[in-house]
């Protein structure tokens, strides 16, 4: 009896399989099943045709009432604002971007008005503080930057240029400005290092600062025979060798690494 047991089908199949692998079989066999009966009778026939969810689409885009017009139709009405939109920092922004679709009031302008942001938190969705945006791009922290007070208070948001240029580097480079908070290099300023031209607090990515390019800048603190008092100090022809200073050690914290 054993023997005829062994020498079975079922038996054979067990043996050349794991348990667990015929269990996931089953179980992996249920499923399809169960896909194919569910797409049989419960969904709908109209839900399986190819065209239906391009025609429902097509039909919920028409039944949008909200529709938008292009920049050059504003113009037609607010030529001097425009003048002034095109000299500033918004140029690239379409009015829509902040006054929502504007197909309806320029049929009919007299009867309708698009909305203004007028508060802080619209102004916000591009320029509050985020170290993931481009550096130069303008950023504030909200909480601190003129705390109260709507935005257009001091910026005109169709030539948003500040009333008056940051005079310190940490209006826009927070990030490295709290690092070298807690750095050895705590008291050096800015231009130290870099050499800033005037209109680079203006137009920050057309003009950029210079920044060292060899070792024999580090050195002229840090060579031993600098002799700088309170100053860490190593012998600048064999230390790194033939590599710069900050391919080790980064300039705003520079601890070694």
């Amino acid at each position: 009896m054993d023997k005829e047991e062994k020498d079975t089908p079922g038996n054979k199949f067990v043996k050349k399989f794991p348990e667990q692998i015929i269990h996931l079989f089953v179980v992996f066999s249920v499923f399809i099943v169960g896909i194919i009966l569910i797409r049989a009778y419960v969904i709908p026939a109209r839900l399986k045709e190819s065209g239906y969810h391009r025609t429902k689409t097509i039909e919920a885009e028409l039944s949008f009432k909200g529709s938008y017009s292009e920049s050059e139709v504003c113009v037609e009405c607010h030529d001097d604002i425009n003048e002034k939109k095109r000299n500033g920092f918004h140029k690239f922004l379409a009015c829509e971007t902040c006054h929502g679709a504007g197909a309806v009031h320029a049929e009919n302008p007299g009867e309708t008005s698009p909305p203004a942001p007028t508060g802080r938190v619209y102004c916000a969705l591009c320029h509050a503080y985020d170290p993931a945006r481009p550096t130069g791009f303008p950023q504030v922290a909200t909480m601190a930057h003129n705390p109260m007070k709507a935005c257009i208070t001091c910026h005109d948001p169709h030539a948003p240029k500040p009333p008056e240029v940051p005079k310190e580097c940490s209006a826009c480079h927070g990030e490295i400005s709290r690092t070298m908070s807690i750095s050895p290099h705590v008291h050096l300023e800015c231009v130290t290092c870099h050499t800033v031209p005037q209109n680079h607090k203006t137009t920050p990515r057309a003009k950029k600062p210079t920044t060292p390019e060899n070792r024999e800048f580090c050195g002229k603190c840090h060579d031993r025979d600098a002799r700088v008092k309170g100053i860490p100090g190593v012998d600048m022809k064999t230390h790194g060798e033939k590599y710069l200073c900050w391919q080790c050690h980064y300039p705003h914290m520079p601890e070694a690494r």
